[in-house]
């Protein structure tokens, strides 16, 4: 069997921020499984929103229409992976505007193509409207087809300034359990 993969993608335009603190944690679990895990921090890039053209759709792309921004080339990371977590932290009770065009033209151009792959979300937030972002990804994955696996409690964190994160252990203990819960479906999906 080949190595299995998960590629994170963080709408977090802050490198090593909070939101990345708390992917590090499932991706050291999933490390100690044998599976391979990469970040891709898309916050802080300069991408459009989905122009509802239809073209992806109407002429089987399995990739946006557009090709001047590096959408596509995260669809094609999410197309080889074997599960895909979507990070974000909370602006203003939702997430970053850069996740939500990853999800709205991936969604449109290859959702299909997911279909089967395990997602999990993973959210910061300062205080609330973490469970809104949550939300927003999760409807992300049940669209696509894609299988999710639980955690002892929703994947979210709680902190403001970077680092502040490290001092939520129940963020911690619940990426821990995420990263080991992820692994465990995948190896079960590709047995």
């Amino acid at each position: 069997m080949d190595t299995l993969n998960v590629v994170a993608f963080n709408g977090s335009p802050r490198e090593n921020g909070n939101t990345s603190r708390l992917v590090k944690v499932v991706f050291s679990v999933l490390e100690s499984e044998g599976i391979s895990a990469k970040e891709v921090r898309i916050g802080n890039n300069k991408i459009r929103g989905c122009a509802a053209c239809g073209q992806c759709r109407e002429k089987s792309l399995e990739r946006c229409a557009f090709d001047d921004d590096p959408i596509n080339g995260w669809i094609e990371e999410m197309k080889r992976a074997d599960g895909i977590i979507l990070a974000s932290p909370t602006y203003f009770a939702n997430l970053t505007t850069e996740m939500k065009a990853l999800i709205d033209r991936a969604g449109f151009s290859c959702k299909r193509l997911l279909r089967r792959k395990v997602g999990a979300p993973v959210v910061m937030a300062r205080r609330g409207g973490a469970i809104q972002t949550y939300n927003a990804l999760m409807a992300f994955f049940g669209i696509s087809e894609m299988m999710v696996p639980g955690s002892s409690y929703w994947n979210m964190g709680y902190g403001l300034k970077v680092g502040d994160v490290e001092k939520d252990e129940e963020a911690k203990e619940t990426m821990k359990n995420l990263g080991a819960n992820m692994a465990w479906l995948l190896k079960k999906l590709h047995a």
